[in-house]
């Protein structure tokens, strides 16, 4: 029931980010294709990137939310972990006596420690579940900050396009410094997350 939650967020950081381009990509505007063969590398830009791994390295509340994540992972295991330690015990106990208990006498212990085991099991199943469950929901939180965040950066800066790459991503493989928005993006997200935090 370990929770591995820096590929959540990695995972959802993709997923935001490809909504955003597509909500970018619906803004279009009525200027005029470039003539073939030339390029703009200077003035305005309609397509910018950012780092994803920096995002999610940087970002305070992915932090936070790793953090959140952990902390309802690590009491569910030691809730589970109690229960099943208290099981044991009782088996335990009941093993040192089995011995000197007729049949008669050691059925119905048997058979209650058999549900009690089904009921640990089903337990256990239960917080593996409301773990994920919880997880799910981070997600869809953060998912839609990074959508909503970044149709709004698009808007503000007349991007038409917002895209993003990572260390060994192939679909990315190189892009002009000077359309890299990473800095501008981390500091935007955290000064946004700041001011919600107060």
């Amino acid at each position: 029931m370990k929770i591995n939650t820096s590929i959540v967020a990695k995972s959802v950081l993709i997923l935001s980010i490809a909504a955003g381009v597509a909500a970018c990509n619906q803004n279009k505007s009525d200027t005029k294709p470039a003539a073939a063969g030339t390029t703009e590398v200077s003035g305005k830009q309609d397509i910018v990137f950012f780092n994803q791994d920096s995002i999610v390295s940087q970002y305070e509340y992915i932090k936070d939310m790793d953090k959140r994540l952990e902390t309802k992972g690590k009491a569910a295991q030691n809730d589970v972990n109690g229960k099943e330690q208290a099981f044991q015990r009782e088996v335990g106990e009941y093993q040192k006596t089995a011995s000197t208990l007729s049949a008669d006498q050691r059925t119905p212990i048997e058979q209650r420690l058999q549900r009690k085991a089904q009921e640990l099991q089903t337990y256990k199943q239960n917080a593996g579940a409301q773990v994920q469950n919880d997880q799910m929901n981070e997600q869809t939180k953060l998912y839609e900050r990074l959508v909503d965040f970044t149709k709004a950066y698009a808007k503000e800066k007349g991007y038409k396009m917002v895209l993003t790459f990572k260390k060994g991503d192939p679909t990315m493989l190189y892009g002009d410094p000077g359309l890299d928005v990473t800095a501008d993006v981390i500091k935007r997200l955290n000064d946004a997350y700041a001011k919600e935090k107060k």
